[in-house]
């Protein structure tokens, strides 16, 4: 696995990434690479395997939201349809 070293970091920087990595039970390597892998986003493979395990996960399941018929109701009386 690939390695980074960051340099220069301003000492107020580190001791919030502290108080993070504490916070959530983390050694303050292990909030780095989370923040790090946070701010570099996924990829489209990891959304789409993210998206198959929802599904499936969802599978033959009815909503009972009605979100879907008020968006419809919406664009019609906006005239989107």
């Amino acid at each position: 696995m690939p390695d980074i070293l960051v340099r220069g970091l301003k000492p107020q920087t580190v001791e919030r990434l502290k108080a993070r990595a504490k916070r959530d039970g983390r050694s303050l390597q292990g909030e780095a690479k989370h923040v790090l892998e946070q701010a570099a986003g996924a990829d489209s493979e990891e959304i789409a395997a993210i998206l198959d395990r929802w599904k499936k996960r969802f599978a033959g399941r009815r909503s009972a939201d009605s979100s879907a018929e008020l968006i419809r109701e919406d664009r019609d009386r906006m005239g989107m349809r």
